[in-house]
C-alpha cells in the first residue's frame, strides 16, 4: 500500500482520517503545518497527499505549487464546502482532485483509489517527442527546441495525452477521462479552453500547427508529416 501524507491542522480530522486509512492498510504521515508538510514530503516520499488548503505557516496552495515543481505525486485537496475559488485555484495549481469538508470516509477512499489508479495505469516513458516538442513525464518538464516551457498540471496531462496518441483523433470524452478521470464533473467546454492554452504556448510561438481541430469529432496532435 502507498504511504499517504495527511496535511491537516485540525487534529480531530487528522486523527480520524489517520485511523481510517491505517484500517484500510495504508501507511500514514501527518503534518499540521505547511512547512512540516514539505519536510515530510521530502523525507517520507509519500505516494499520495491529502492536503488541506487552510494551513499555518504556508497555505495548502503554496505547498502544492512547491511540490509540483519537483513531483507529480497525486494530491487531493481538502476544501471548505462551497469554496469554488479554492477548488479552481487548486486544480489549476496541479491538484488531481478535491473533496469538500465535511466528507464521508467512503467518498475519500473512493477518490484516493481513483487517483492512485490513474497514476499507475501505465509505465512511465522516459520522454515523449514530437518534432521540436519534448515532454518528460517523471519531472513534468516540457521543452520546445531545447527551451523550457511552463505548464499547469492540467495542461501537462492534456499535452502528455496528445503526445501519447500522435496522429490519432481523440474525442472530448476520451480527453476528459484521461485528464480528469472517470466519473469527472467537468464540462466538455473545458477541453476546448485547455486546448486553447496549449496552442497559445506551442502553436503560436512556433508558427506551427501541432493540434488540429477535427470538426464533430475532437482533436488530433499531428507529427507534421502530411495532411490530416
Amino acid at each position: 500500500m502507498d504511504t499517504v501524507l495527511i496535511v491537516e491542522d485540525d487534529e480531530g480530522i487528522a486523527d480520524f482520517v489517520d485511523r481510517e486509512l491505517q484500517h484500510e492498510g495504508f501507511a500514514t504521515l501527518i503534518a499540521g503545518t505547511g512547512r512540516q508538510a514539505l519536510s515530510l514530503f521530502e523525507s517520507g516520499k509519500p505516494g499520495l497527499i491529502l492536503l488541506d488548503i487552510m494551513l499555518p505557516e504556508l497555505s495548502g496552495l503554496e505547498v502544492l505549487r512547491r511540490i509540483r515543481k519537483v513531483s507529480s505525486v497525486p494530491v487531493i485537496l481538502l476544501t471548505a464546502r462551497g469554496e469554488t475559488y479554492d477548488k479552481v485555484n487548486g486544480l489549476n495549481a496541479g491538484a488531481d482532485d478535491y473533496l469538500a469538508k465535511p466528507f464521508e470516509i467512503e467518498e475519500l477512499l473512493a477518490r484516493m483509489h481513483a487517483v492512485l489508479r490513474r497514476a499507475g495505469q501505465a509505465a512511465v516513458p522516459a520522454h515523449l517527442k514530437n518534432r521540436d516538442l519534448e515532454l518528460f513525464p517523471e519531472s513534468m518538464k516540457v521543452t520546445f527546441a531545447g527551451k523550457p516551457l511552463e505548464f499547469s498540471k492540467t495542461e501537462f496531462l492534456m499535452l502528455r495525452n496528445f503526445m501519447e496518441h500522435v496522429n490519432q483523433v481523440l474525442s472530448r470524452d476520451q480527453i476528459m477521462s484521461a485528464v480528469w478521470g472517470e466519473g469527472h464533473f467537468i464540462d466538455d467546454n473545458n477541453v476546448d479552453v485547455y486546448v486553447g492554452y496549449l496552442r497559445a504556448k506551442i502553436d503560436q510561438p512556433s508558427g506551427t500547427e501541432y493540434i488540429k481541430t477535427m470538426r464533430g469529432t475532437g482533436y488530433m496532435m499531428t507529427d507534421g508529416s502530411g495532411p490530416a
